[in-house]
C-alpha cells in the first residue's frame, strides 16, 4: 500500500505597524513595539484567518511579531504563541534606526552597494545566508512536528517583512515587492519542501 505524503498548511504573515514603519525607519533586528495602529491590523488579520482552522501559532520573539501573534491568537482561541529567535527580522547593522535619506547620507558607498545588490551587507549586518538558513530550518520545524494536530488544521507563524521575503526566494523562488504590515501567505509544505506559496488578499 502507498503511503501518503504528509502535507501541512502554514500562514505566514508579516507583524502589524510600528511607529518606525510608520515614519521610515529600518528596525531589522531592534525591537521595537507594535502601535495602536499595528494592534488594531492584528486584530484585522485574526478575523481573516478565523475560518483557517489555525491550531498552533509561532512567532519571532521580537515584540512587534510576538505581540500580533498573541491578538491573533486570543481572537482566534488558539494556544499562547510560542517565541522562536530563529524567525526573528535580519539584522540589518548600522542601518538600523535610520531612514533611506539617512543611510545615503552617513554610509553612501554601503548604500549604493545595497541598491545595487540587496544580498549586499551593510556595515554590521547579518548575512543574508544566515537569514535563509535560520528562518528556513525554523520553519520546516515548525511544519513537521505536528503535535498531534490533523492535517486538516493550519500554523501560523508571525514573522518580518525581510526575512520572509528571503525565505520564499530561497524556498519557493518567488521574490515578492516590500509587504504591506499584515501581508499574509499560505503556504503549502508536503514531503519535506515548501511547495507552494500565495498571498491572502484583504
Amino acid at each position: 500500500m502507498a503511503t501518503v505524503a504528509f502535507q501541512r498548511t502554514l500562514y505566514l504573515a508579516r507583524h502589524g505597524e510600528t511607529e518606525w514603519n510608520r515614519i521610515g525607519r529600518w528596525q531589522g533586528a531592534t525591537d521595537i513595539p507594535l502601535s495602536d495602529i499595528g494592534r488594531a491590523q492584528a486584530l484585522l488579520l485574526a478575523d481573516r484567518l478565523r475560518d483557517k482552522r489555525i491550531a498552533r501559532v509561532h512567532a519571532s520573539q521580537l515584540s512587534r511579531a510576538l505581540e500580533t501573534a498573541q491578538i491573533i491568537a486570543a481572537r482566534l482561541g488558539a494556544p499562547a504563541p510560542t517565541a522562536d529567535h530563529r524567525l526573528r527580522e535580519r539584522g540589518y547593522g548600522a542601518f538600523e534606526g535610520l531612514t533611506r535619506e539617512e543611510c545615503a547620507e552617513r554610509f553612501p558607498g554601503a548604500w549604493e552597494q545595497y541598491l545595487a545588490d540587496r544580498r549586499a551587507v551593510p556595515p554590521g549586518a547579518e548575512p543574508q545566508a544566515e537569514v535563509i538558513e535560520r528562518i528556513t530550518a525554523a520553519m520546516t520545524e515548525i511544519a513537521t512536528l505536528a503535535g498531534g494536530q490533523s492535517e486538516s488544521e493550519a500554523i501560523l507563524v508571525v514573522s518580518h517583512g525581510g526575512a520572509i521575503r528571503s525565505f520564499l526566494h530561497a524556498t519557493i523562488g518567488v521574490v515578492p515587492p516590500p509587504l504591506e504590515n499584515g501581508a499574509v501567505f499560505q503556504l503549502r509544505f508536503e514531503a519535506g519542501s515548501f511547495l507552494t506559496a500565495e498571498e491572502l488578499t484583504p
